[in-house]
């Protein structure tokens, strides 16, 4: 017998392919890894699948019609008359290497060796557990789709080309991971989006090492960029079909994940963070008024707190009408140490509720309202004007339709809040300026972060501040460089 690392295609031997592949594929070592001895037509056969990946109405129709074959139904070449003729399924294909075999078995397809042929039929025949694509939690609007994305990849590039119906519609397929092989979709328009972006994307991710991608897309993200300590997110995810259609048609390029319920758009600046499908969803002016108030509340979830403990640091400097929002009597803990411990709080409270089951939500709700806040208030420990402004600057974070463009302002607001408890409106002021000025000079595959705002660019940016009716966007984002600029 041929030794099993030597075997690197399959042989006319069909004793030999069949130990191999059962010793490659540990089928008396899992449970869930099934070798089928079976005979058709007097032609000895050997199926190997995964339990629990294969669709089995499918396996038994064709074992039904493979019963009834004779012997020159199946001769002289084997694998010719049953690609073509006996095995009626869309997709099959023949395939000789044993490392295609056997990722293609692990992935789900069930591939059938035959007696004296060199060749096995892949059957792609496999299903995944699934949930329904219901819609998702984070980007919920009142008109609308209510279908979002969920964990397997067959699903979401359906979803995709159901809203998208476009010839030059592009769903390259790689796999990365040693060991997980995880399924990956690269989706652009041929003929909008760069040809250099995809290339450059394509090869970024081509040149992934890694065991597995246990934290699927998350973990593309950071061999893709590798600014691992620039708190601000460098792709924008989504879980829902028509904002990838959306951004599909602007020029970007789409990373699709199997196992992950989300997205990734590349590339992406800071104002892709900002919008939301309900401003679409409504009249073009409640649109614009919806953007600014969101504008409104992230700019307050970033600053309030911080100019309140400027302001309550420095009381002297406090003007007459502005006297009302210094905290009143006396105070044993510091305002900054009183900040930073309402930060941290807020912080383990969101994570107490993620993890909280739904029916103790109401006991960690009066936990949070009552015996700390309350207390924390009476005892002296906190005082009700940090209260009121953690509570706006909150607001502010979960009013950022990014969830990661959300927990980077909150880094933000925690260093200014740390500068301006040590150093005053000095700290503020440098603070701000440095988070500008790594703003300014950082880039999403050399699309510049901060565009249209640096570098300027005046139509691009009003229609950023004002939400302009879909009928007057005749062009597409320059910045993406699309082949075909125009949307007419």
């Amino acid at each position: 017998m041929t030794g099993a690392r030597d075997l690197k295609e399959l042989t006319t031997d069909f004793n030999t392919n069949v130990e191999y592949l059962k010793e490659s594929l540990g089928v008396k070592k899992s449970f869930d890894v099934i070798h089928r001895e079976l005979e058709f037509a007097g032609v000895r056969m050997g199926l190997f699948f995964v339990d629990g990946f294969v669709k089995d109405d499918v396996l038994n129709v064709i074992f039904i019609h493979l019963a009834k074959l004779e012997f020159k139904d199946l001769n002289p070449s084997a694998v010719s008359k049953l690609l073509h003729t006996h095995i009626a399924y869309v997709e099959t294909e023949t395939v000789k290497d044993t490392e295609k075999i056997i990722a293609a078995v692990l992935a789900g397809p069930p591939v059938l060796l035959i007696e004296g042929s060199d060749t096995a039929i892949m059957i792609d025949a496999r299903t995944y557990p699934a949930r329904n694509p219901d819609e998702p939690d984070i980007e919920r609007v009142v008109r609308g789709s209510r279908d979002g994305f969920t964990e397997t990849l067959i699903f979401n590039t359906a979803l995709t080309r159901r809203r998208l119906r476009d010839r030059s519609l592009r769903m390259e397929y790689l796999q990365i991971g040693r060991r997980s092989k995880t399924d990956i979709a690269l989706a652009y328009l041929e003929d909008v989006a760069d040809e250099q972006l995809v290339d450059t994307i394509r090869s970024k991710l081509q040149a992934v090492e890694v065991e597995g991608l246990a934290m699927a897309d998350k973990t593309i993200e950071e061999f893709l960029f590798k600014r691992h300590w620039n708190p601000f997110p460098m792709v924008r995810y989504t879980e829902r079909p028509d904002v990838a259609a959306i951004h599909l048609m602007e020029g970007h390029v789409l990373i699709y994940t199997d196992t992950s319920p989300s997205v990734m758009i590349t590339p992406t600046t800071l104002f892709h963070h900002v919008q939301h499908a309900e401003e679409y969803r409504q009249k073009p002016i409640v649109g614009a008024y919806l953007r600014w108030v969101r504008f409104a509340a992230m700019l307050a979830s970033v600053f309030v707190l911080p100019l309140w403990l400027l302001i309550a640091v420095n009381p002297a400097n406090v003007p007459d009408d502005l006297r009302f929002l210094l905290p009143k009597g006396e105070h044993e803990v510091p305002f900054l140490l009183q900040a930073l411990l309402t930060e941290i709080g807020i912080d383990a409270l969101r994570m107490a509720a993620i993890h909280t089951p739904n029916a103790l939500a109401t006991a960690l709700g009066l936990i949070a309202a009552l015996m700390i806040g309350e207390i924390a208030v009476d005892v002296g420990l906190l005082t009700k004007n940090i209260i009121l402004f953690l509570s706006i600057s909150a607001l502010g974070t979960f009013a950022t339709p990014s969830y990661e463009f959300g927990m980077a302002t909150r880094i933000v607001r925690l260093s200014l809040l740390v500068l301006t408890g040590f150093f005053h409106g000095i700290g503020l002021i440098a603070g701000t300026l440095f988070w500008f000025l790594l703003l300014a000079f950082t880039k999403s595959l050399n699309t510049p972060y901060l565009w249209p705002l640096l570098p300027f660019n005046g139509k691009a940016l009003l229609d950023i501040i004002v939400r302009s009716p879909v009928p007057a966007k005749h062009k597409r984002p320059s910045v993406l460089q699309p082949k075909d600029g125009s949307r007419t």
